[in-house]
C-alpha cells in the first residue's frame, strides 16, 4: 500500500473514531440533562422525553445549518471546544440560576425585615422562579443544535480528504454514530447513573475535549488559528478538572437554595436523589428533620406521626389478626415503626431503592452524614430496620409480590406506601392487575391500606384509586386528614369479605393500644367525606394497567401546584 494510501486509512479511521466518540458524548448529554431537570424539577418521565425530542428537532436543524459552513476543518475544532465547554458547565449553571431565583423572596425578605410568613412571592418573582426551571431545556435546545452539525461537518472533512468517501460517506459515517451512541448509553446506564451528575458531566466532556485535540493535533494545517483554539483547549481542560473535582460541592450548594431549611445531607441513587434538611427551632425544641426524594417531601419530622398513623392504624385495627404484614414502599422505616407496635411474628417488607433503606438502616454507617442526623434518624424509626422480625426484599413491586405468590405467601395486613403515581413506572404499582395480585395475597378477613395522595389537590386521582381497588374485588372506604406537611391527604382501606374496613372499625370500642394523639373517634371520624367529593365519580375511570389514567389525573391535578418549583 502506497503512503497516500495508508495516511487516507489513518486519516479514515481517526475521523470515525472520532465520530463514534462523539456520538456517545451526544447521547450521555441528552441523559444528563434530562436526568436533571427530572431530578430536580421533578415529572421525570416527562422531562425525560420533553428533553430527548427536543434535542433531536434541535439537531435537524444543526444539521441543516451545517451547509452554510465553508471551513469543515475549523469550525469542526471550533464546534468540539464549544461543546466540551457547555457540555462540563450546562448542570452547574443551571444549578446556580434557579437556586438563586428561589432564593431570591428570602434574600429580598431578609433586606426588607419581612416575617418569614411574609415573603415576597408576587407575580414578577413567580414568573422569575417558571422560567429558571426551562434552563435545562435551553441548554439541550443549543447542545442539539450543536450536536446536529457533527455529522454533515465531519462528513465533508472526510469527503475533502478523499473522493473514494463519496459513495459510502453517510452510511459510514451514521455506522459510527450509532455504534459510539450505543456505547455512550451503556457507559451511562452501568457507570454514570449513580454518579454526581455534575462529575459525570465533567467526565463526558473530557472525551469531548479530547476528541478536539485529536483532530486539532491531525489537521493541524488545514485549520484557521491552531494555536488559539489549542490554548483554548487549555483553558477549557482546566475548567473541566476544576469541575469534576469542586463541581458536586458547588451544585449542591446551588441546589441547596431550593430549600427552605439546611440541606444536611445529599446522596444519588440508581433510582432517586435523597435529600434530608435541618429546621432549627430553638427554644429547647428538636430539629426538624425531612426527606426529600428527587426534590419532592417524602415526610416531615414534626408531622410524620398524622401520616403514619393513619396509614398503619386503620388496616391494623380492622384486621382480625396482625401477625403476618407486607407493608410495600416504605424505605425509610416510619410505617414500620408503627407496624412493630402491634407485636406480629413477622413483617415483610419490599422496597426498590436498597441505598435508601440502607439510609435508614443504618445511618451512623453513612459517609457525609452528620452524627446529630444519624442519631435523629435512628430515633424517628426506632431503629426498626434491625428488628429480627422484618424480612427485606430489594425488588421492583411488581415482581417482588409476584415471587411472595409464587411462594403461595398470605398476609393478614398489607400497607402500601408508594409514592403518588407521578411516573408511568409507578402507575402500574396502583392498577387492577395490581391490586388483584394483592388481593391474592391478603388473607380473607385481612385488610389493605394505601395511600392516595390527596382528595383536595388531586381529586380524580382519589377517586380513581377507590375505584381500581374496587374493580380489583375488594370492599373500598376511603378517608382523609391533614397533613400540615402535605395538606389535606387520603387514603384508602380495603378488605376482601365480611364487614367493610369502615363498618369493622365503627364496631371498636377502644384502640388496640396506648397512642400519644391519635384516637379511636379521630380515626372514625376521617371517614367522613365533603357531600360532593364523589359527585361526579362515575365519569372517573378504573386504572386498567395499560391506561395511564391514575398517571394523567395525577398529573393534570398537579401540573398548577408545581410550576414554578412551588412544590418545594
Amino acid at each position: 500500500m502506497s503512503r497516500p494510501a495508508k495516511l487516507a486509512v489513518i486519516d479514515d479511521a481517526i475521523l470515525l473514531l472520532i465520530m463514534a466518540a462523539l456520538a456517545g458524548c451526544g447521547l450521555i448529554y441528552e441523559y444528563l440533562l434530562s436526568h436533571y431537570a427530572g431530578r430536580i424539577l421533578g415529572a421525570m418521565e416527562a422531562a425525560i422525553y420533553t428533553m430527548i425530542g427536543l434535542m433531536i428537532v434541535f439537531m435537524g436543524l444543526g444539521a441543516l445549518a451545517a451547509r452554510t459552513i465553508h471551513d469543515p476543518f475549523s469550525r469542526f475544532a471550533q464546534l468540539e471546544l464549544g461543546l466540551a465547554f457547555i457540555g462540563a458547565s450546562a448542570v452547574i449553571m443551571i444549578a446556580a440560576v434557579i437556586g438563586f431565583t428561589q432564593y431570591l423572596p428570602i434574600y429580598l425578605a431578609n433586606i426588607l425585615l419581612l416575617p418569614s410568613d411574609m415573603l415576597p412571592l408576587g407575580s414578577p418573582i413567580a414568573q422569575l422562579q417558571a422560567l429558571s426551571s426551562y434552563l435545562p431545556y435551553v441548554f439541550g435546545a443549543v447542545l442539539g443544535f450543536m450536536i446536529g452539525m457533527e455529522i454533515p461537518l465531519i462528513a465533508r472533512v472526510r469527503q475533502s480528504l478523499s473522493e473514494q468517501h463519496l459513495l459510502h460517506n453517510a452510511g459510514t459515517i451514521y455506522g459510527a454514530d450509532y455504534i459510539g451512541a450505543g456505547i455512550g448509553a451503556a457507559i451511562w446506564v452501568s457507570l454514570m447513573l449513580s454518579m454526581e451528575i455534575q462529575r459525570a458531566a465533567a467526565l463526558t466532556a473530557c472525551i469531548n475535549l479530547a476528541a478536539g485535540l485529536l483532530f486539532l493535533i491531525r489537521y493541524w494545517q488545514q485549520i484557521n488559528r491552531p494555536k488559539l483554539l489549542l490554548f483554548g483547549h487549555g483553558m477549557i481542560a482546566i475548567l473541566v478538572v476544576m469541575l469534576f473535582k469542586l463541581g458536586p460541592g458547588w451544585q449542591q450548594d446551588f441546589n441547596n437554595l431550593i430549600y427552605r431549611d439546611q440541606v444536611v445531607f445529599n446522596q444519588a441513587s440508581r433510582f432517586a436523589q435523597h435529600t434530608i434538611t435541618e429546621r432549627l427551632r430553638g427554644g429547647g425544641l428538636a430539629p426538624v428533620y425531612s426527606l426529600y426524594l428527587n426534590g419532592r417531601l417524602q415526610f416531615s419530622g414534626d408531622d410524620e406521626h398524622i401520616y403514619h398513623s393513619f396509614l398503619v392504624e386503620p388496616a391494623m385495627h380492622a384486621s382480625a389478626r396482625q401477625q403476618q404484614v407486607l407493608i410495600i414502599g416504605g424505605g425509610d422505616g416510619l410505617a414500620l415503626r408503627d407496624v412493630l407496635k402491634w407485636h406480629p411474628t413477622q413483617v415483610t417488607l419490599i422496597d426498590l431503592d436498597q441505598q435508601l433503606v440502607q439510609l435508614f438502616k443504618q445511618p451512623k454507617l453513612i459517609n457525609d452524614l452528620p452524627p446529630r442526623v444519624a442519631n435523629a434518624i435512628s430515633a424517628l424509626n426506632q431503629d426498626a430496620f434491625n428488628d429480627p422480625r422484618l424480612e427485606l426484599i430489594f425488588d421492583d413491586a411488581f415482581n417482588g409480590v409476584d415471587n411472595l405468590l409464587a411462594e403461595q405467601r398470605h398476609f393478614d395486613v398489607i400497607i402500601v406506601d408508594l409514592p403518588d403515581p407521578n411516573h408511568p413506572d409507578l402507575n402500574k404499582l396502583y392498577s387492577d392487575v395490581f391490586y388483584r395480585k394483592l388481593a391474592q395475597l391478603l388473607n380473607a378477613d385481612g385488610a389493605m391500606t394505601v395511600q392516595s395522595t390527596s382528595p383536595f389537590h388531586a381529586r380524580k386521582a382519589f377517586i380513581a384509586i377507590g375505584k381500581t381497588l374496587a374493580a380489583a374485588g375488594f370492599k373500598v372506604d376511603q378517608y382523609q386528614y391533614n397533613v400540615p406537611s402535605f395538606g389535606q391527604w387520603g387514603w384508602s382501606l380495603a378488605t376482601l369479605s365480611g364487614a367493610s374496613g369502615r363498618e369493622r372499625l365503627k364496631a371498636l370500642t377502644a384502640l388496640n393500644h396506648a397512642q400519644t394523639w391519635f384516637s379511636l373517634e379521630l380515626m372514625q371520624a376521617s371517614f367522613a367525606a365533603p357531600s360532593n367529593l364523589y359527585l361526579d365519580s362515575e365519569q372517573i375511570k378504573v386504572n386498567t394497567l395499560d391506561s395511564m389514567m391514575l398517571y394523567q389525573y395525577h398529573q393534570e391535578a398537579w401540573s398548577e401546584e408545581t410550576r414554578g418549583l412551588g412544590l418545594f
